[in-house]
């Protein structure tokens, strides 16, 4: 973040456009690879520190940041504004306001986010790398740090997991709509459950099961990591789905539910 700092460092005095020097910045830095997709941007008290600005200053160059689909950023995310692909931010858009004018249920987002997730790993176990297995490897170790750090750097790892099995299925439409649906689900679902669970009981039980999907992708059994990825979503949000809804999501679990049966 060097080349932001030396960029945004107009001082007080200066802080008509410092604003627009911030965003400049970043938008270099994501071109040049410095910064990438899943990167954290500094909070909003680092950013005022370090840029010699105002709070106002810093939240303007956040706001026009996520207009444009690069960052988002949450209300007292201490981890930090989160950088997003600058290419998948039109797609997040859309499926937001279509979610929201069209009056998409959270059981079509949840359905959606199943279907997605499923036909991903499934392709993942049939198309990964060696590199992207010892990258999946990687993101589980930070996941499993993380259980006692807190959600932020434990949501971090995840999404890297993530990134990497997208990145395997090697199918560019599933890459990107995964992370729409993913920020759709966020918007519309998740900001309202995330307080209502014991975290770290939570964080340790989504290990288990990126485990257990990083096991199939290993071993090449796409159904089953398909599988997985279905019952994991649908247990995760069952609980706050409508009672039609819920019945309707678990015939795409009709089959045996692999976080509870062993295998033959």
């Amino acid at each position: 973040m060097s080349g932001v700092a030396d960029a945004a460092g107009t001082g007080p005095g200066g802080e008509g456009r410092a604003y627009q020097q911030i965003v400049d910045a970043v938008e270099r830095e994501l071109a040049s690879g410095a910064l990438r997709p899943g990167d954290r941007l500094p909070s909003e008290r680092e950013m005022v520190a370090r840029y010699g600005v105002s709070r106002p200053t810093v939240r303007e160059a956040l706001r026009v940041l996520e207009h444009s689909g690069l960052v988002r950023s949450r209300h007292g995310d201490r981890s930090g504004p989160l950088l997003l692909d600058p290419a998948g931010g039109p797609l997040s858009d859309t499926l937001e306001r279509i979610a929201r004018l069209h009056g998409c249920t959270a059981g079509e987002l949840v359905g959606y986010r199943m279907m997605l997730e499923s036909t991903a790993n499934q392709l993942a176990a049939c198309l990964r790398t060696d590199e992207q297995l010892a990258a999946m490897r990687a993101s589980l170790a930070a996941m499993r740090a993380a259980i006692e750090r807190g959600p932020e750097e434990f949501g971090a790892a995840d999404f890297d997991f993530h990134e990497v099995v997208t990145e395997a299925s090697r199918n560019t439409l599933i890459q990107y709509s995964l992370r729409a649906a993913r920020q759709a689900a966020l918007v519309q679902i998740e900001d309202k459950i995330v307080r209502a669970r014991d975290e770290r009981a939570q964080m340790r039980e989504s290990l288990r099961h990126h485990e257990m999907v990083f096991a199939a992708i290993e071993a090449g059994d796409g159904e089953r990591a398909g599988r997985l990825a279905r019952h994991s979503i649908f247990g995760y949000y069952r609980d706050y789905l409508d009672e039609t809804e819920r019945l309707a999501l678990a015939a795409l679990c009709a089959d045996e539910n692999p976080f509870l049966a062993p295998r033959s």
